[in-house]
C-alpha cells in the first residue's frame, strides 16, 4: 500500500500559504494532469484527483486545521471517505469547475460535458455540511470502531432522481445566457473597452432551467429524510476531535454536490480509568499489611484485566508502568502505558483491639519513617514518568 503525498507538497505551497496562493497553485497543478490534457493517461488521472483532494481540503479552513493538526491519520486516511478520499471525476469537476470559470484559456477546459461549456458552474447548488456527536468509550477508542447511525437529512428525491424536474425532458435552455451560464457585458470606460463576466441571474448558472417541477420535491431535487451512515473510527481519537466524512450532509438542490458530515467525538468517561493524552491512569489501594508483605493484585486496563506484583516494602505513592497498555496514537505508530499510582489504605475507625496493636507497633523504631536518600520524591516521579 502505498503512502499518501503530503497535501501541500502535491501542491507545491507552504504551510503558510494563503487562500489565494493554495487556489492558484491547484489551477496550475491541476491543468497540467487534466484529462484533456492527458488523453488515455491514468497516472496524469491520478495526480488530477490526488490534486483535487489536497484542494477539498486545505481550501476548507476546518478540514485544513485537522490536517495540519493529525495528518492524513486526522482525516481517517481516506478511509470510509474521509477528508476528500474517493472523490471521482464527476466530484471534481461539480464541486470546483468554477474555479476556472472566469479564465477562458481554464474555461476551455473545463468545458463540454463536465462543468457546462464556457466555464458554467455545473447543475444545481451545493448542500451544506452537518455535524454530529459520536460518543465512544474507552475500548472503542483503543481499538477504533464502526458506528451505524441514523442521519436526519436532506436526502435526493427518489421521483426525479434529484434533477428537481417532472421528467427528463422538462428542461430548457436558459435564453438570457444562451445555456453558457454566464451573463458577459463590455462597458466603455476611459482606459477602453472593459469585458466583465457575472453568474447568470435566471438560471444562477446553470445554464438551464425547468419548465415542469417535479410535484414532489417541488423543484429542489431533495426532500427530508434519512439515512444510515456507516462511520469508520480510527483508533486513538480524542475528545474535541473532529473527522469529516465527505459528501455525507445534506444533499444539493436540483443534482448539486453534497455537503459534509463532520463528527465530533465525545468520550464516555470510565468507572475506574482516567485518561491523559496516550497514557491511562489507575488508583489502586492496598491494605497495609499487603503494603508491607507485598501481593499480587488484579487491574483494569482498557482492553481486559491485568495482573501485576506489588513487592514487599512499598511506599504509599509507587508508580507502576504497564508498558504499551495505553491509548494509540492517531497520526503515529506510538503508544501510551498505563500507570497505576499506589496508595496504602489508612482506615479510619479502629477497634479497641486494633488500637492497642498500633500503640504496641508505635514503638518500634521499624515502624518509624525512615526514608533513604535515593527515594525519589513525588516531583521527581512525575517528571520521570513524562520525560
Amino acid at each position: 500500500m502505498s503512502t499518501k503525498r503530503d497535501y501541500y507538497e502535491i501542491l507545491g505551497v507552504s504551510k503558510s500559504a494563503s487562500q489565494d496562493e493554495i487556489k492558484k497553485a491547484y489551477r496550475k497543478v491541476a491543468m497540467q494532469f487534466h484529462p484533456d490534457r492527458n488523453p488515455n493517461n491514468t497516472e496524469a488521472e491520478e495526480k488530477f484527483k490526488e490534486a483535487a483532494e489536497a484542494y477539498e481540503v486545505l481550501s476548507d479552513a476546518d478540514k485544513r486545521a485537522q490536517y495540519d493538526r493529525f495528518g492524513h491519520a486526522g482525516m481517517n486516511g481516506g478511509r470510509g471517505g474521509f477528508g476528500g478520499g474517493g472523490m471521482n471525476m464527476e466530484d471534481i469537476f461539480s464541486n470546483f469547475g468554477d474555479i476556472f470559470g472566469n479564465d477562458d484559456i481554464f474555461g476551455s477546459f473545463f468545458g463540454g460535458g463536465r462543468a457546462g461549456g464556457g466555464g458554467r458552474r455545473g447543475r444545481g447548488t451545493r448542500g451544506s455540511n452537518l455535524r454530529v456527536k459520536i460518543r465512544l468509550t474507552y475500548e472503542e477508542i483503543a481499538k477504533g470502531a464502526n458506528k451505524k447511525i441514523k442521519v436526519k437529512k436532506y436526502v435526493p428525491c427518489q421521483h426525479c432522481g434529484g434533477l428537481g424536474a417532472k421528467d427528463k425532458n422538462a428542461f430548457q435552455t436558459c435564453n438570457t445566457c444562451g445555456g453558457s451560464g454566464q451573463v458577459r457585458k463590455v462597458t466603455q470606460t476611459f482606459l477602453g473597452q472593459m469585458q466583465t463576466v457575472t453568474t447568470c441571474p435566471t438560471c444562477h448558472g446553470e445554464g438551464q432551467i425547468i419548465t415542469s417541477k417535479c410535484g414532489h420535491c417541488k423543484g429542489e431535487g431533495r426532500m427530508y429524510g434519512e439515512e444510515m451512515v456507516s462511520i469508520d473510527i480510527p483508533a486513538g481519537v480524542q475528545e474535541g476531535m473532529q473527522l469529516s466524512m465527505s459528501g455525507k450532509g445534506n444533499a444539493g438542490e436540483r443534482g448539486g454536490a453534497p455537503g459534509d458530515l463532520l463528527i465530533l467525538i465525545e468520550e464516555e468517561p470510565h468507572p475506574e480509568l482516567q485518561r491523559d493524552g496516550l497514557n491511562v491512569a489507575y488508583d489502586l489501594h492496598i491494605s497495609f499489611p499487603d503494603a508491607v508483605y507485598g501481593t499480587q493484585v488484579e487491574v483494569p486496563t482498557i482492553d481486559g484485566k491485568a495482573k501485576i506484583k506489588i513487592p514487599a516494602g512499598t511506599q504509599s505513592g509507587k508508580i507502576f508502568r504497564l508498558k504499551g497498555k495505553g491509548f494509540p496514537s492517531v497520526n503515529s505508530y506510538e503508544k501510551g502505558d498505563q500507570l497505576i499510582h499506589v496508595n496504602v489504605w489508612t482506615p479510619q475507625h479502629v477497634s479497641a483491639e486494633e488500637r492497642a496493636m498500633l500503640d504496641k507497633l508505635q514503638s518500634s523504631d521499624n515502624f518509624k519513617p525512615n526514608p533513604e536518600k535515593s527515594e525519589k520524591g513525588f516531583f521527581e516521579k512525575v517528571r520521570d514518568i513524562f520525560s
